[in-house]
């Protein structure tokens, strides 16, 4: 079974913010069709290469810049899972990527407040920018409650690397239950998402976004030593396209190992789906249990002042010092002192017999 986690979808939704009606005046949501006929039918086309390459788990991931505001925000994937053909025997699931910058650090709508609306989203990822948000994506949004992100998607095309990536942040991170994301799609010097590109995230030249992919994935690999990563997509073209075995035999020119990039592509994105089913029963209640009383069943009386019980019974002398349990009490100093005693004189009298006794013989045979 095989997983590809970042499969860019892009609408044709726009914002009035620009215009001179609409100015001061907050975006609102949008009601109108998000996908066309001709984006349904990309996806279509898109979803059966995936499948013809042997992919089984597709996430559809919706990137937001910035800032998530439930009044203006629109989850698309809803309506696209809906409107998809079905297709026997594949995962679908949705995913909701941020992308941190300067003005995200104030708050960006990932609060305890907007859980219920980011219920509908199996898998919440954040895209740091710098220093500042990257530290707090692996110190804060890691930690187990019900906003927990699992995905950091680190911007690998990027001319100079945004931020250093440290040692403690990486093993935080990691020891939290996150993991990184390589895109491979910058390896081929394919075409990256709108969004990311729009925000600066991604380098638009194909032949500089390679060779910058190059060198942060395998200072990447050398940070985290080959643990907690996960290999996606992220290709809006179908000719970046390429099957999962080929995915993991381009991940080991990394100087990443055969097996850890084999279970980048299988065994750590399952867990990290399991994982990430944990943020809808935080704090919750798994199941309500019930009392099953099997037909016939009669409770039994209880005893009376006439029965015998097991602690009225008196027990053998030999028996007293076993304890609960079956083990025997372990006994005191003193009692071990009295004993020994008591053995001493007791010896000591009958010695003292004995020796009384020969002396009455010796007379009466003198006699």
């Amino acid at each position: 079974m095989f997983y590809d986690l970042n499969v860019p979808i892009t609408t044709t939704t726009t914002s009035n913010s620009g215009s001179k009606k609409g100015k001061g005046k907050q975006p609102q949501a949008s009601n109108s069709p998000q996908f066309t006929a001709a984006q349904l039918n990309a996806i279509d086309a898109h979803l059966d290469l995936l499948i013809h390459l042997g992919y089984t788990v597709i996430c559809f991931n919706q990137t937001v810049n910035k800032k998530i505001d439930p009044k203006t925000h629109i989850n698309v994937l809803n309506e696209l899972l809906e409107k998809l053909k079905p297709r026997r025997g594949i995962l679908f699931l949705k995913r909701l990527s941020v992308i941190l910058d300067e003005d995200s650090e104030k708050g960006f709508g990932l609060i305890n407040a907007n859980t219920s609306y980011f219920n509908s989203y199996d898998i919440l990822s954040l895209i740091p920018t710098n220093q500042a948000t990257f530290a707090l994506a692996c110190l804060t949004h890691t930690l187990p409650s019900p906003l927990t992100t699992h995905i950091i998607s680190i911007p690998l095309t990027l001319p100079r690397f945004p931020f250093h990536l440290k040692h403690t942040l990486i093993r935080t991170a990691i020891k939290n239950g996150a993991v990184f994301e390589i895109n491979y799609v910058g390896a081929l010097g394919g075409e990256s998402d709108a969004t990311l590109l729009e925000a600066g995230a991604a380098e638009a030249n194909g032949s500089n976004a390679k060779r910058n992919w190059w060198a942060a994935a395998k200072e990447l690999v050398r940070v985290t030593k080959g643990k907690g990563l996960i290999v996606s997509g992220g290709v809006v073209a179908q000719a970046n396209l390429r099957a999962p075995r080929d995915v993991a035999n381009l991940i080991t020119l990394l100087e990443l190992p055969q097996d850890a990039a084999h279970a980048a592509c299988t065994s750590v994105p399952k867990s990290l789906i399991l994982r990430a089913q944990t943020r809808k029963t935080y704090r919750a209640v798994f199941s309500e249990p019930t009392l099953v009383i099997p037909e016939g069943y009669s409770a039994p009386a209880p005893p009376t002042a006439s029965t015998p019980t097991l602690a009225s019974i008196p027990l053998p002398s030999s028996q007293q010092a076993v304890a609960i349990g079956g083990q025997k009490k372990r006994p005191r100093e003193e009692d071990l002192v009295d004993s020994n005693q008591k053995q001493q004189n007791t010896s000591g009298t009958v010695s003292g017999q004995i020796g009384s006794d020969k002396k009455k013989k010796r007379k009466n045979n003198k006699e």
